[in-house]
């Protein structure tokens, strides 16, 4: 599907009246608490089978974040190399486009699949003198202690992750990333919003809680606000700078659609308190 236009607003699409019935439809069975128990013991299981049928085939290669986060264009330092953390790499769709593009990088990159991270050192671009990817779970206090220094990086990626975690685990995320961050370092952050296309075609039976739902696989999509989100950097110590709906209406020409696609993306800042 291809992008047709885009726009970033502080306003939440509002939905056709077709749109909100969508949305009371979901309400009339909710997924069973002992399911949802079972979503969450199982998640890393569900997250490796995932890659497990897909490969590396599944995400295309993120050559678009440069374009659309100009801090990534602006990192550079003739004296050292600049360090981001990817948290949630995947298989490295950001990593290796964002390689070839500034080789004064070092790039930390974690999963919470053990199969994603294999993945991304096996592919023929990884090295570990501009590469240190390794498996984790963030929502797992001091979870980096073993892997990155505190207050070691320049910026971490959180694009498209926050959304696969269960809502209760949001903040210890952002705790765990901001212990890592040096001082004036900054989160750059893209996911998805409430009344986007994606949360529309979920059916009954599939909504966990508020603006929670699980796919046919097993994975699990949270639909944010900016409300939301601009607590959750507050309460962890960030300074929102950015925190806007990206609207975009993408096209099938192939299927003859055309559907509005609603993304969060924001950049929170550490500031330094000396």
């Amino acid at each position: 599907m291809d992008a047709k236009f885009q726009i970033s607003s502080t306003a939440i699409r509002e939905l056709t009246p077709e749109e909100t019935e969508k949305l009371k439809l979901q309400d009339k069975k909710l997924v069973s608490e002992f399911r949802q128990n079972e979503l969450e013991k199982h998640a890393q299981k569900m997250w490796d089978l995932f890659y497990k049928r897909n490969g590396t085939n599944f995400f295309k290669d993120r050559h678009w974040t440069s374009r659309e986060f100009e801090q990534l264009r602006a990192i550079s330092s003739p004296e050292k190399k600049i360090k981001i953390l990817e948290a949630g790499c995947g298989v490295g769709n950001f990593i290796f486009p964002l390689l070839e593009e500034n080789s004064n990088l070092f790039i930390h990159a974690c999963d919470f699949s053990p199969r994603a991270v294999d993945f991304v050192k096996s592919n023929p671009q990884y090295n570990t003198e501009n590469c240190n990817a390794f498996h984790c779970d963030v929502t797992v206090e001091n979870c980096f202690a073993e892997h990155i220094e505190e207050n070691s990086v320049d910026m971490v990626s959180l694009i498209f992750v926050l959304s696969a975690i269960h809502p209760k685990k949001f903040l210890q995320v952002f705790n765990n990333l901001y212990k890592i961050l040096k001082a004036n370092g900054c989160i750059i952050f893209r996911d998805y919003a409430v009344n986007d296309y994606a949360m529309l075609r979920f059916g009954s039976g599939n909504k966990i809680s508020e603006n929670f739902y699980v796919r046919q696989d097993g994975t699990r999509a949270y639909y944010f606000t900016i409300e939301l989100i601009s607590k959750l950097a507050a309460d962890s110590g960030f300074e929102v700078e950015t925190n806007e709906y990206v609207l975009r209406e993408t096209v099938n020409k192939k299927e003859g659609l055309c559907v509005p696609r609603v993304f969060l993306q924001g950049k929170f800042v550490k500031k330094d308190l000396f």
